[in-house]
């Protein structure tokens, strides 16, 4: 597991160096386009990073199986 070093992550949050990375990313796109980036959906964004929702065993064939498909379609796009 990735060591978190809290004062070098957005508001010294406990969030891995993707999470952070993502957070970085849509305060630098909400900037971009002029719009405040301290928003509800921000706050959305840290809540399901710091307390993910709980995955049912239903949920997790449903995402496997999304993934299998996208990892066929993109593997059928280098083919060609």
């Amino acid at each position: 597991m990735n060591q978190i070093e809290s004062r070098t992550t957005f508001r010294g949050l406990p969030l891995t160096p993707e999470q952070d990375s993502e957070i970085r990313h849509y305060i630098h796109l909400q900037t971009r386009h002029g719009t405040p980036w301290d928003t509800p959906e921000l706050q959305a964004m840290l809540h399901d990073m710091l307390d993910p929702p709980e995955l049912s065993d239903e949920d997790c064939k449903s995402v496997g199986d999304s993934m299998a498909a996208e990892r066929s379609v993109a593997i059928g796009e280098d083919a060609a």
